[in-house]
């Protein structure tokens, strides 16, 4: 595998009392099934090649935090490679104006064909809900990956956000889709 940037480590202090901040929302792991009610849905997906070798190169991309390092967000995790469990502080913007936002592993994905990890927001994040990042070997031997997410604004800044929030999540959809094509061009 060709390795990109890395996640940074979180300081150990931090990482424990990240374990202890409770999920933001009462539906853990709902992104395995239908979504809930109440939330704004997102499914997106783009065809990254083809085979189980690539398939198997995306898997461990996703793996090591690079959906999101890749989309331009700065990432502090407890663990460089994601498991059950993992915390991690996702950050996007410049300087004082950077939203350091608190997530969570909340299951990986771990199937034949299928791989991948969802991880939900913690107290302290300005939206609630969960984003599931996975890859797939289809039955045509193509490999496609998935983002599916429920949110909804969680704070009062993300509230007055409105209709210009979820024009942020469409980008940061798009900014994932994008850097697992462009990780395809880098292997």
């Amino acid at each position: 595998m060709m390795t990109g940037r890395r996640a940074r480590q979180l300081k150990p202090h931090l990482a424990t009392r990240l374990r202890g901040v409770a999920f933001s929302y009462p539906e853990i792991g709902e992104t395995r099934q239908e979504l809930p009610d109440g939330y704004h849905h997102v499914h997106r997906e783009v065809v990254v090649g083809s085979g189980r070798r690539r398939f198997v190169e995306i898997a461990d991309a996703i793996a090591s935090w690079q959906v999101q390092l890749g989309a331009g967000l700065r990432v502090h995790a407890s663990s460089e490679t994601i498991e059950a469990g993992t915390v991690a502080r996702v950050g996007i913007g410049v300087g004082p104006l950077r939203l350091k936002a608190p997530v969570r592993v909340v299951y990986v994905v771990e199937e034949a064909d299928r791989c991948g990890f969802a991880y939900g927001t913690l107290v302290g994040h300005p939206v609630s809900g969960e984003e599931l990042f996975c890859v797939e070997l289809r039955d045509n031997n193509t490999v496609v990956f998935v983002v599916t997410a429920f949110s909804r604004p969680r704070t009062r800044l993300a509230r007055m956000a409105g209709p210009v929030g979820r024009l942020g999540q469409r980008a940061i959809t798009g900014r994932y889709l994008r850097a697992m094509r462009t990780w395809v061009l880098r292997i």
